[in-house]
């Protein structure tokens, strides 16, 4: 065991609120970073960034980042070659856990997709008339038949990944039982966000609240929200492969007061209750 992880140990068996000259110390001689892995969807709404620096500050650990795609990185998580991940794919995590693939799952954060679509102006609705629908079922019903009465009029952009956020989004068409299908149904390319694409494109697109709020702007808006089929809970997991010693530190530090601090300053998502 190295130096490293045996300073490490130390400071999971300890309070979080070491003093902060030794954690200074310990991040400047620190060569062992943990390796968090983090859902597109929570790098590009700043959350994750946001947690990896309050943890830094409170404890003097360092985090390393792998920004990637929830269900990609649960099978990278499960051949431990990261430490742990923050992901918002439940089935996905609940089938590992179930397993005994992953360890601490613990739900950090709650958010949800929003309906974004072209925004109403003045008495005119948008094209497919689903503003402020309550159902999202119905909403994307409504949807798929105004997109096939006038082609070209409506068109729906899905991320097409393997991103929590995509697998939230083909649940709610199962929801809606409906096999959206090209070409009015058409997958964003690698050349931006989903919601900048959207954005340029004047497109339909399901999309994670915090990341919306991240990259908001006309001439889209939410048009449907609050259903609770679309809600997204964010949870953290640890590899039950490799065990970094500060593994354990980082889910008491996120679960607890200073990290649900985080989380709930962060616009788009709220601590769980």
């Amino acid at each position: 065991m190295t130096r490293i992880r045996r300073l490490l140990l130390g400071a999971a068996a300890t309070s979080l609120a070491w003093p902060a000259l030794v954690l200074a110390q310990q991040t400047r001689s620190l060569k062992d970073p943990m390796r968090l892995g983090a859902d597109q969807a929570l790098m590009e709404s700043g959350l994750a960034a946001a947690l990896q620096r309050g943890f830094g500050r409170d404890t003097g650990v360092a985090v390393q980042l792998v920004g990637g795609l929830a269900l990609p990185l649960l099978d990278t998580l499960e051949r431990g070659e990261i430490d742990a991940v923050l992901a918002n794919a439940p089935e996905a995590e609940l089938k590992l856990d179930k397993q005994g693939l992953v360890h601490d799952r613990q739900r950090i954060a709650d958010t949800a997709l929003v309906l974004v679509g072209p925004a109403p102006k003045k008495k005119v609705p948008d094209p497919a008339g689903i503003a402020k629908l309550t159902d999202v079922a119905q909403a994307l019903q409504q949807l798929r038949e105004a997109a096939l009465a006038a082609p070209g009029s409506v068109t729906f952009l899905t991320a097409g990944d393997g991103s929590g956020s995509h697998a939230a989004e083909q649940a709610l068409w199962r929801a809606a039982k409906l096999a959206p299908a090209a070409p009015w149904y058409l997958k964003a390319s690698a050349d931006g966000t989903l919601a900048q694409q959207a954005r340029r494109q004047g497109a339909y697109a399901l999309i994670e609240r915090g990341a919306w709020l991240a990259q908001a702007g006309a001439p889209l808006a939410v048009l449907v929200e609050g259903d609770a089929r679309m809600a997204m809970p964010v949870h953290v997991m640890r590899s039950f492969r490799v065990n970094h010693p500060a593994g354990k530190l980082f889910t008491a530090w996120i679960t607890g007061p200073k990290g649900r601090a985080v989380v709930a300053a962060h616009r788009g998502y709220r601590a769980p209750t």
